[in-house]
């Protein structure tokens, strides 16, 4: 297990999903958390509960993490919880998807919103308390479509995480002088409320699962927990010599063999 006490931690997205799996997996390591949602306040109260069971420490705030205002609050009210912020996770996501004649506005709009300048405005605000202490751990949540393999519908949706890649590294290489490790990883398919969401049945889901296990080497789908597991490694002090890199987890997927 990496030890992750006295650590500190906010993890956007996290009332369900991979979010949710990252901010327990912390937790268990002894990291306080801030448990960050935007509309499901019920399920961000049921990780915290689950977190304080374990005997650790947890809040929950509500942010639409596009907003700058909302962004500077959420850390605010975290550094007033736990005095500091250690370890920043930019989880929180959206998949809007359509081809790229079908693609309006609002698609694009919102799936640069979330996926993209969220990453910017928590990376930026998170870097300056980070900046002051010397110290910090971003990990930043992007995809294995980031890299460019093209798929129908994706468009936006793929750009959106591709700049979230480049991000990385651009993020790394300025906060580097200031001992901020600044991470990616890259998930493929993962049993999560949003791949499900892409279904319109049951029976469209179970067809869905099994081209994404055809499509990796290993023929499975991924679980939350495995995200988590390679986000822990990029948060840990075992990773102090690694910035700027983005890890492929997605089974092998067989397009980027």
């Amino acid at each position: 297990m990496f030890d992750f006490k006295d650590k500190v931690a906010v993890v956007t997205g996290s009332s369900r999903g991979i979010g949710r799996s990252v901010a327990l997996a912390l937790a268990r390591g002894g990291c306080a958390v801030t448990i960050v949602y935007r509309n499901s306040r019920d399920k961000a109260d049921e990780v915290v509960k689950s977190i304080k069971e374990m005997g650790g420490k947890a809040i929950a705030v509500k942010c639409d993490v596009s907003k700058r205002e909302e962004v500077e609050n959420m850390f605010k009210t975290t550094i007033k919880a736990f005095n500091k912020v250690d370890i920043l996770v930019n989880n929180a996501g959206v998949g809007f998807v359509a081809s790229l004649l079908e693609t309006t506005d609002e698609i694009w709009n919102r799936n640069m919103e979330v996926n993209l300048r969220s990453v910017f405005l928590c990376t930026q605000i998170a870097a300056r308390y980070m900046v002051e202490r010397g110290y910090g751990k971003i990990v930043n949540i992007s995809s294995n479509s980031g890299f460019g393999i093209a798929m129908h519908g994706d468009t936006s949706y793929a750009i959106s995480k591709a700049g979230v890649i480049c991000l990385t590294k651009n993020s790394a290489f300025e906060l580097g002088r200031h001992n901020i490790n600044v991470n990616c990883v890259a998930p493929g398919a993962i049993e999560t409320d949003m791949l499900r969401e892409e279904a319109r049945s049951d029976e469209e889901y179970e067809k869905l699962l099994e081209g994404r296990r055809n499509a990796s080497s290993l023929g499975i789908t991924g679980t939350p927990e495995d995200i988590a597991n390679a986000v822990l490694f990029f948060a840990s002090d075992k990773s102090r010599f690694i910035t700027g890199k983005t890890l492929l987890v997605d089974g092998g997927r067989r397009d980027f063999l």
